[in-house]
């Protein structure tokens, strides 16, 4: 999706509309001293062909525990948009960390009437027109964690994925398979996750060291119409190259067993990982990707402006066996930052991603990991 950020300037307010230029000031400058929470607000403006024009509102809120800057920095973002095809939606993600790091409170929550294209299961799925699933989808995601030695967490995970109101539509000149859970489907995934996370700032981290192991089970007995189950990896590591350079690398994999709807399989693409690809673009029970990234935040002649390359490569298939790096896809893109608050030394991304597929853009807060 091509998104770009709408900014404005107050220079040349009157006084008659100082409230105005209040409200700038609060909400696109960074005012607020370390330790002291901040919340900010900025408009978006995008476009992408299955939803034209779109405009949304992001916000994010910055604090750190009992105002001490020696605890980490929590964050709150919340992301809402509407399209002029009536789609509308509402995201929101937290990394919550207590005084001290007794507790961290991980989780995503998604609501959001929005297409999702289906091009089949498979790493050779065709590349012909793919059929659209027009629904309502609902998803909260929370680990509850608690600090057992420093840096290290375990604590429970639940994860709740709903799809309602859905519509399968299969394109004019070929037909597609309906996979599980193309009518609806609602799963409730209950679970355990370990973590290690050193890190200091989420949305752009320096140096630090992040990693997840986390295992869900889905289960009629709970509520859910399918039964699966499977193992999630996520590792993270920066390390300053200078004061302003910074290399990342990251391995993601999703490790599935069970009758998975094709919803919750593993999904390629993404504004995090094979950024290029659509969401989704390549599915299966199991994938397995990494990438690096070098990032100068900010560049040497610039007190605002940074840059990335990125590189990525990812694989799905129907058993882990099937994860070879002969039917691995590859990404790669660049990116544009901007630091939007000073004082807590967070960017703004806009990043590039190209793909065999095509260019895909994205608009975020934060980097991408």
């Amino acid at each position: 999706m091509l998104a770009l950020i709408v900014t404005v300037r107050a220079t040349h307010v009157s006084a008659q509309n100082g409230w105005f230029k209040r409200f700038v000031q609060k909400t696109i400058s960074d005012t607020t001293g370390e330790g002291k929470s901040s919340f900010r607000i900025y408009p978006t403006l995008g476009y992408a062909p299955e939803t034209s024009l779109e405009i949304g509102l992001s916000s994010l809120l910055l604090f750190q525990a009992k105002g001490d800057t020696l605890n980490r920095l929590s964050e709150v973002a919340a992301f809402t948009f509407v399209t002029l095809e009536g789609q509308y939606g509402i995201w929101l993600d937290n990394a919550i960390y207590g005084d001290k790091d007794k507790w961290f409170f991980l989780g995503r929550t998604r609501f959001q009437r929005f297409p999702l294209l289906y091009y089949g299961i498979g790493h050779t799925t065709p590349d012909k027109e793919p059929a659209l699933i027009d629904a309502n989808y609902l998803l909260f995601r929370q680990r509850v964690l608690r600090r057992v030695m420093p840096n290290f967490f375990i604590g429970p995970e639940i994860d709740y994925q709903q799809l309602y109101n859905a519509e399968f539509r299969q394109p004019d000149d070929h037909f597609y398979d309906e996979p599980a859970g193309s009518d609806g489907t609602r799963n409730i995934g209950l679970g355990a996750a370990l973590v290690y996370d050193n890190r200091h700032n989420v949305l752009n981290v320096r140096k630090g060291l992040f990693g997840e192991l986390s295992f869900l089970k889905y289960n009629q007995s709970v509520g859910s119409h399918y039964n699966f189950q499977g193992f999630n990896l996520d590792v993270r590591s920066s390390h300053p190259l200078t004061r302003r350079n910074v290399l990342a690398w990251q391995i993601y994999g999703n490790f599935f067993t069970g009758n998975v709807p094709f919803n919750q399989m593993a999904l390629m693409g993404g504004e995090m990982i094979m950024r290029g690809y659509y969401y989704g673009r390549y599915r299966d029970k199991n994938m397995l990707a990494t990438q690096v990234e070098h990032r100068w935040l900010p560049f040497g002649f610039s007190k605002r402006f940074g840059g990335v390359v990125f590189a990525g490569a990812a694989v799905v298939g129907p058993k882990i066996s099937s994860l070879v790096p002969a039917r691995a896809r590859l990404s790669g893109g660049v990116g544009l930052r901007y630091l939007l608050f000073r004082k807590k030394d967070i960017y703004l991304r806009l990043d590039v991603g190209f793909t065999g597929d095509g260019p895909g853009f994205y608009l975020f807060t934060g980097e991408a990991f």
